[in-house]
């Protein structure tokens, strides 16, 4: 998996910098409650995010287990916790909302996507609303030649496939709310940068090569033409649940 300490300072720059946290965090705060008035970011990352989940009388906290994250939140002026999501130094039933933005699809160990989202209900008052993305890496096929190369060595069970997450939240007492999509802006990746992208380890949850090794993967890669022609964007989708 990516080492999110190192990875830190170069981590927005590969992700779409500001228009896609811009996107992420409009569709964020469309699912929020109007009586919203306490988030917690839950692996804010950067705070990239973070920062433009901004409206009057809403307070936003961040928490990441990287300390290189936590740290560049940290600059950008986020209140950030150093913590472990299935584990948060939270009162329980102290928050009106938890998000989680491009976080339960890394979480491959088994029984952590139920817990961070048992943990998520448990910080959340009566009425308190999650909010999460769902199936992140299926999101990236868009029909381009570079998701027939993939197409093979696909990740058979996403963490965050969104039957899956509705499951885990309704035995933690969410029930569905609601959803949004939003643009990955500056994700349409080219040939190339999906092959740097796969050495770099920047695909663990998405793609698990069979029969070949991950160098051969990304020389078949580099055989596709225009190799610095992004592909389309991908579109994300949000779902909220409420506690009960």
């Amino acid at each position: 998996m990516l080492d999110y300490d190192a990875e830190a300072e170069l981590y927005d720059a590969t992700r779409g910098g500001a228009p896609r946290a811009e996107a992420a965090a409009a569709a964020v705060l469309d699912l929020l409650p109007a009586d919203t008035r306490t988030l917690l970011d839950l692996g804010c990352g950067t705070g990239i995010v973070t920062t433009r989940l901004k409206r009057p009388g809403l307070r936003v906290l961040g928490a990441d287990a990287s300390h290189g994250m936590a740290g560049v939140a940290l600059r950008r002026g986020v209140p950030v916790a150093l913590a472990d999501a299935a584990r948060l130094p939270v009162r329980s039933g102290s928050l009106d909302a938890v998000g989680a933005v491009w976080l339960l699809h890394l979480l491959r160990a088994p029984g952590l996507v139920p817990a961070v989202i048992a943990e998520a209900a448990r910080v959340l008052r009566p009425g308190g609303v999650f909010v999460t993305t769902v199936d992140k890496d299926s999101a990236h096929d868009v029909g381009s030649d570079i998701d027939a190369v993939f197409a093979a060595h696909l990740t058979p069970t996403p963490a965050d496939s969104s039957g899956e997450v509705e499951g885990h939240a309704a035995r933690a007492g969410l029930r569905p709310a609601g959803e949004a999509l939003f643009r990955g802006h500056g994700q349409g990746r080219s040939p190339r940068a999906s092959a740097e992208a796969l050495l770099a380890g920047r695909y663990a949850s998405r793609v698990v090569p069979r029969g070949i090794t991950a160098a051969d993967l990304a020389a078949r890669l580099e055989l596709l033409p225009d190799q610095d022609v992004p592909r389309a964007e991908p579109t994300y989708r949000l779902r909220s649940f409420v506690r009960l």
